[in-house]
Formats: structure tokens, sequence, C-alpha cells
């Protein structure tokens, strides 16, 4: 069952006659008569509001495939648009327009919609819970949003549908040489294969084989930056630790953006199933809970900019800190000013050592388990590398959809895995554990993909051959720290050095080597790396950032006094 059919109530509320009135404090602007069939707002469009209907009725639509429309809903008096598109002023996906009686209707921008959910409690509930729901309904639904158009699970297909499914975005993906909107489409304009995958934007505009960064920007994912804005807290990552900053700061009143160069949730976000985080016992997907970290956030009023990769941290050389105020170089040697700097960057993905490796990266190699992934490799024999949590997931989540599983690990799964998850592979029957082995070569080409793969024992020097065509690699990672470029102090193996762990005076314990630059999560070193000990370091570095603002303080005086004087 959908559910827009099972949670429809929640998902349409009517707000009361009281609600109504109260909400009718927060609006943008006031209330505007809509002729019959006139647009509220269109898909695509940037920045359209929230509308909450006062009289009369709005027809909302979605897209059904390339040129088609699809009914969503009629809403009535009491009931408001938008979905969580409108949280942060982004283009729109669904179109609004007049029913056969006009309408009227107060808007609400997403500044006043987010004071709107701040102010009344009772009522941001009711709004926030619908929004999400209906984002949640939109992608059950599909059509709506965007179109991509290509080979299905071609490795270009793949690789952008990861990206649309991990920034919770509806999609549809029509197959260029068997649909018939998608040949025809493929056809009229003259697109070479090589120009696959086509993606239709909400807007309508056309991308041939885009990268994500451009498929963003169609969408009008990533906020313009504006230089000349001074924030108070940069935060660079917004996997769980980036964004309990982020949620924290903002509910604080600092102004926050946060920066990520690929999606919301990071490497958490991968993980089918967390089960052993507080408050979730029947566990949780670590993609539903970077959602709703993220949304949260939103709500607080942070800007959030994916993808959007940080090229350098500014520190000039020689100085023992960078001036007030601290610079986030972007690039096209762009900037993002801030009298704070949280570093959340995480870790990136390790890749063992194995000849031809990158070759077969999205054509048979994967480093995440996802449900595309899953759908791929469906009964077929897999396997899968690594001996953490992490991996114990994958394995949990894969081996019911495939024909059998080869999990190798280096040591033994009691050294590094938790017992749960032992546990319950070994009561799967479709498993077959390779303890002390490691893979030693991989087999196929470019074209084909992967074809098998030789294990080796670390011991004895054994190898043993396997026939597959996927192989998910979970062996750890690395931290994400190149971009930093020596500005603060690491240890041994690239992870940040702070307060607790460097045991200097004067340092605030999540504090760098730099005043006013602080390290979170993953990429910090001494760090759990634990989803929950990465959300609490989240909450409180806001503590720490406070004193170090309250610090600059008399500084920023003293400079300003100066240029006066000047």
């Amino acid at each position: 069952m959908s559910t827009l059919d099972d949670r429809r109530p929640q998902m349409f509320p009517v707000l009361s006659a009281a609600q109504v009135e109260e909400a009718s404090r927060f609006a943008s602007g006031p209330a505007r008569d809509f002729a019959p069939a006139e647009l509220l707002y269109d898909i695509g469009e940037v920045g359209a509001p929230s509308w909450l209907l006062l009289a009369g009725s709005a027809d909302i639509t979605r897209r059904d495939g390339l040129n088609a429309e699809a009914t969503i809903t009629t809403m009535t008096e009491g009931q408001f648009t938008g979905e969580v598109n409108q949280l942060a002023g982004r283009s729109a996906i669904a179109r609004g327009r007049a029913g056969p009686e006009g309408a009227t209707a107060l808007p609400f921008d997403a500044a006043h919609l987010r004071a709107l959910m701040i102010g009344s409690a009772e009522i941001g509930e009711i709004v926030m819970r619908a929004l999400i729901l209906r984002r949640v309904g939109l992608i059950e639904e599909g059509g709506a949003g965007t179109i991509i158009i290509g080979t299905p699970n071609s490795p270009d297909i793949v690789r952008l549908q990861g990206f649309l499914a991990r920034a919770g975005y509806p999609h549809q993906v029509l197959d260029a040489a068997r649909d018939e909107e998608g040949h025809a489409l493929v056809e009229r304009i003259g697109v070479q294969p090589d120009e696959l995958p086509l993606v239709v934007c909400p807007d309508g505009s056309l991308l041939r084989r885009p990268n994500e960064i451009q498929l963003a920007s169609c969408l009008g994912i990533t906020p313009e930056i504006d230089p000349r804005k001074l924030y108070d807290v940069a935060i660079v990552g917004a996997g769980p630790a980036g964004l309990a900053a982020a949620v924290y700061a903002a509910s604080e009143g600092l102004s926050t953006i946060v920066l990520d160069e690929r999606a919301f949730g990071g490497q958490a976000g991968a993980s089918n199933r967390i089960e052993n985080y507080l408050g979730f016992p029947t566990g949780i997907s670590g993609q539903a809970l970077a959602g709703r970290a993220f949304n949260q956030a939103l709500k607080f009023g942070a800007e959030i900019a994916i993808p959007l990769e940080v090229t350098k941290l500014d520190c000039p050389e020689g100085k023992v800190c960078p001036d007030l105020p601290l610079g986030l170089v972007l690039p096209d040697d762009r900037h993002v000013r801030a009298r704070t700097v949280v570093i959340a960057s995480g870790a990136r993905y390790r890749r063992p050592e194995v000849p031809g490796l990158a070759m077969f990266e999205g054509k048979g190699v994967s480093y995440w388990a996802s449900p595309i992934e899953a759908r791929l490799c469906e009964g077929e024999e897999v396997a899968l590398v690594g001996g953490g949590n992490s991996a114990g997931q994958g394995v949990v989540f894969l081996a019911p959809k495939v024909k059998h599983l080869h999990l190798v690990a280096r040591r033994p799964l009691e050294a590094t895995m938790s017992r749960y998850l032992i546990d319950r592979i070994a009561a799967l029957p479709n498993v077959t554990l390779h303890i002390g082995k490691e893979i030693a070569s991989l087999e196929g080409d470019c074209q084909t993909g992967l074809t098998g793969a030789v294990f080796r024992d670390r011991a004895d020097g054994s190898t043993k051959h396997c026939d597959l065509k996927h192989l998910f690699l979970f062996i750890g990672a690395d931290p994400n720290t190149s971009w930093l470029s020596g500005c603060v102090e690491t240890d041994a193996h690239g992870f940040i050095c702070t307060g607790d762990t460097l045991g200097r005076a004067g340092i605030l314990p999540l504090e760098t080597t730099r005043p006013g630059i602080f390290a979170i999560g993953d990429v910090r070193a001494g760090s759990v790396k634990r989803v929950a000990a990465g959300v609490g370091e989240g909450a409180a570095v806001v503590a720490q950032i406070h004193q170090a603002l309250a610090a600059q303080a008399p500084k920023a005086l003293a400079a300003q006094a100066g240029e006066r004087a000047r």
C-alpha cells in the first residue's frame, strides 16, 4: 500500500479555524485571490511559497512521465500546499492550480514557514509531518521530479540514481531503447549513445550525461553562496556529526551553513539498518535518520549546500591562526566566510591495493549496499569484504536478496563486529565466511565488468577462485582531510587532533590547534566511530562554539575601533 493511501489524513491535514487564525500571524504577505485554473506555483519554480487556503480549492498535480500529469490531491479551505523543498526555498516538484471556483490563499515563504513551525509547536508538528510524508509519497509514486533516460542499470544511471536516492529526490528511469516516450525524445533531439543518460529536470531543461554537481544545480538543490555574508559557523560535512551540529547551532540562533561534496548522511547514510542507535529498538536506516536530521536543520534555518566541495581551508602560511573571519575556498575561487569552522568531513572509503580495481568501480565493485545495488545483484552470487559493523549490516541486508554471499575478512569477526550482527550472520544459510582471507585479484574487463575474484589466504598464500559479478567493499575509511593542507595538526594516520587528544592548556576539548576551528565525528583523532558518538560531538561542539565566539567579541570590537581610528 502506498503512503498516499495509508497516511493520507496526515499528508493532507485540515487546520481548524483557530489553527488557521494562529498560522495567519506568520504569513509572509497578505491573502491573494486566484482566478479559476490560475497557477499558484509551477513545477521547477524556485522559491515557490507554501499556500494556506482560506477559500476555494487547488488541484495539486505531479509529472507523470514526460508528457502527462497525474493528480496528487485537491486541497480545500484549511489545507496548505508544498513539501520539504518549501522549507529551503528550492524548486517545486509539483504544480498547484486554482480549482473551478478559484481560490484565496495566504503565502508562507521559506523563512516564514520555518517561523510558523518554531513559533507554534502544535501547527509546526502537523506541517512538518505533512511535508515529509508528501515527499515520501512522491518518491513512492515515481514520475515526479526528475526523469533519467538511458540504459537501465548502466553505471551512469546507477550513479545518478544513487545520488538522487541519497538526496531524497523523486525520479523515474526511462529506457532509451524500449520506452516509447524516452526513445522518441532521444531521437527527436538527436542524442548520441555516448551522451546518455539524458536528464529532464523538473523545469523541463535537459542535461546530457551530467555529473552530480550539474544535476544538483538543475534541480536547484545547491543554494547561491553570498560571499559577503559572515556566518557564525560553517560546517564542512553533512554526516550525523555535521547535521547534529547544524541542528543545535541553528536552533540556538547561530547563522549556520553546512557544506558537503556528495550527499547528506555521510557513510552512515549508506547503512540499511542501524539497530544500536538509542531510541530506535527496531532499527532505522541511515538514510531515514539522516533525512530526519536534514529536515530538522532546515526547520531551524540552517543553510545546506550539497553537493558543494570545499577545496581548501584558508590559513595563510606563517601565521599562528588565520585572520578573522575564517575562510573556506570553493571551486571557481568562491569563498564562504565564517567566525568559526567545524570540520565534520568524516572519512573516504578505503580502497584495497588490488590491481585494476578502479576499472570495475561502478561495473561490479561498490562501496555501499543500497536498494539500487541490491536490485542489480538479486538472485546472484556476490562477495562482501570487511569485518566491521558496516560490513555486518551490509551482509544482513544483502543475504536475503542474493543466491549466495561470501564474506571475506582478514580477522575473526569477534575482533571488530558487534555480537548481535555476528549472531545474525551465523543464522543466514546462504553466507560463507572466509576468515583470514583477502582479495588478491579481480577478473573481467571494462566492457563486461566484473566476472570473478580470487581470494588469498593471508597465512599460507593459498588462493581460491570465485565467479561473481558483484563485489562490495566495506574495509573502513581514511580521514577526509586532504583539503586542509596542513592547517591543523593531525596524528600519524591523518586524523585531526583536538584539545582532548592534545592535552594542551587553553584549547577547548573539540578545538583544533587553530582557534575557532573545531573537529568532530570520524575525522577527529580519538573519536568513537559510531553514529551516536558523532551526534553527541555535534551537540557538544555548539557549546564550545559559543565560548569561542564570546572570546572573539573583544578582538572584533578592538579591530573595529582600529578601523575607525585609521
